[in-house]
């Protein structure tokens, strides 16, 4: 008997979205592409801004930028003020403990980056393991290698499935004395997989073991609280979660961060300064130096003020409709193989049509104004493992429509006359 909770999927969740309504706030999606309307189902790789982000930002350098806690003028005053509120509405957003547990960074493969360096590297010997997923992107693979190419510590896989899911009873078997870092993603970017992360941070932290969680999908689908889930580290970008790009934060536990030594050194991130030696900032200007990205984290600050505004348990219940609606019209597509079919999984479908590249794909939707991803998705490891050289992904996000996913089905429909 397995060791772990059966995985649910998302509830569906009643009011329908006023789906129509949020698309008019999306200015970027009221435009032709090759003659089509444009059906934007690429919100894997990054989601669209709404005005209110888009508006954020162009008051930001109209009126109130000047860079931050080192100025006593008004700008700087302002930017300040409105940067640190921006930490504070991520703490809140993510039900973090102290607001210095929020570190802005530029994505998500930063964040990963710091922890590695920051975190691992000095903690590391040769013997010592570090344990990751094989449905992790590029970005919770590399770093990790990295870290054990200067230490001389060992990278251990956890494995997948046929259907796409963790074997956790392989997970629960690679944790022994020697672990010291579990590293993986709380949703696929591939597959959609929602893993039982609240769970495996529990067995992991049984065994001492620190968590970092790549949450770079899950940040724009799930309601998130840091508290509860326990991790140690958590890690998000902005442009996912309807932000602004490079911007992202790194949560960590702040026992943990006042402890791990600077990951860059410049402005901003000292006490003092000489030739002899320097001193650092506290949290959580220790690891922010430098300038920061001013507009991008007051950019942010308003999507999180716009999903918050909408709904976070009404967003994933669309998108849980969307992703049932879409994986039943794709099925019934002769020679269409959905890859990845978890118990629980977020709106992302990935699949393969038998005898097309999925480039060529991709290439015929974008002809008729759909945006799909297609390749290997930074996920080369897992890609090899389900037996494909690359994928086509659709991917959803609040504002997309049932009628969208007719389309696709359609476009799919014409790459196979047109490329059989």
């Amino acid at each position: 008997m397995s060791l772990w909770p059966e995985q649910n999927a998302l509830p569906v969740v009643e009011p329908p979205l006023p789906v129509q309504q949020i698309r008019q706030d999306f200015p970027i999606l009221d435009q032709m592409i090759n003659g089509h309307p444009l059906a934007y189902l690429d919100n894997g790789a990054s989601s669209q801004k709404p005005l209110a982000v888009i508006e954020a930002i162009d008051h930001c350098y109209r009126h109130d930028y000047a860079n931050v806690h080192r100025g006593i003028h008004a700008l700087s005053e302002r930017s300040t003020a409105a940067f640190e509120a921006a930490r504070r509405k991520v703490q809140t957003f993510i039900n973090a403990e102290y607001a210095e547990e929020i570190i802005f960074v530029r994505g998500t493969t930063e964040a990963i980056n710091l922890v590695a360096q920051s975190y691992a590297r000095p903690l590391l010997q040769t013997g010592d393991e570090i344990i990751i997923t094989v449905m992790e992107h590029h970005s919770n693979i590399v770093p990790w290698q990295l870290v054990c190419e200067q230490t001389g510590a060992q990278l251990k896989v956890v494995p997948v499935n046929d259907v796409g899911e963790l074997d956790l009873d392989r997970l629960a078997s690679l944790l022994n004395g020697r672990s010291r870092l579990l590293a993986l993603t709380h949703i696929s970017n591939v597959l959609g997989t929602i893993n039982p992360i609240a769970e495996i941070i529990t067995v992991a932290h049984k065994h001492g073991i620190a968590v970092l969680v790549d949450g770079a999908q899950a940040v724009p689908h799930l309601a998130l609280d840091m508290q509860a889930l326990g991790c140690d580290f958590y890690a998000f970008s902005g442009h996912k979660m309807y932000g602004p790009s490079g911007i992202g934060i790194l949560y960590g536990k702040r026992e943990l961060l006042e402890r791990i030594p600077p990951y860059q050194g410049g402005g901003e991130m000292i006490e003092a300064v000489s030739f002899e030696k320097s001193t650092y900032a506290e949290l959580p200007h220790k690891f922010e130096a430098g300038t920061p990205h001013i507009a991008g984290a007051i950019g942010l600050s308003a999507a999180i003020d716009y999903i918050n505004g909408i709904g976070m348990q009404f967003i994933a219940g669309h998108e849980h409709e969307l992703l049932g609606y879409a994986s039943e019209t794709l099925a019934e597509i002769e020679g269409l193989r959905i890859i990845g079919q978890a118990k629980a999984k977020a709106s992302i479908v990935s699949f393969v049509l038998e005898g097309i590249h999925p480039h060529d794909i991709a290439t015929v939707l974008d002809q008729q104004g759909i945006a799909v991803r297609a390749g290997h998705h930074c996920a080369m490891p897992l890609i090899k493992r389900l037996g494909e050289v690359a994928t086509t992904r659709a991917s959803f996000a609040m504002y997309n429509t049932p009628d969208e996913i007719d389309r696709l089905a359609q476009g799919i429909e014409k790459a196979k006359k047109l490329l059989a």
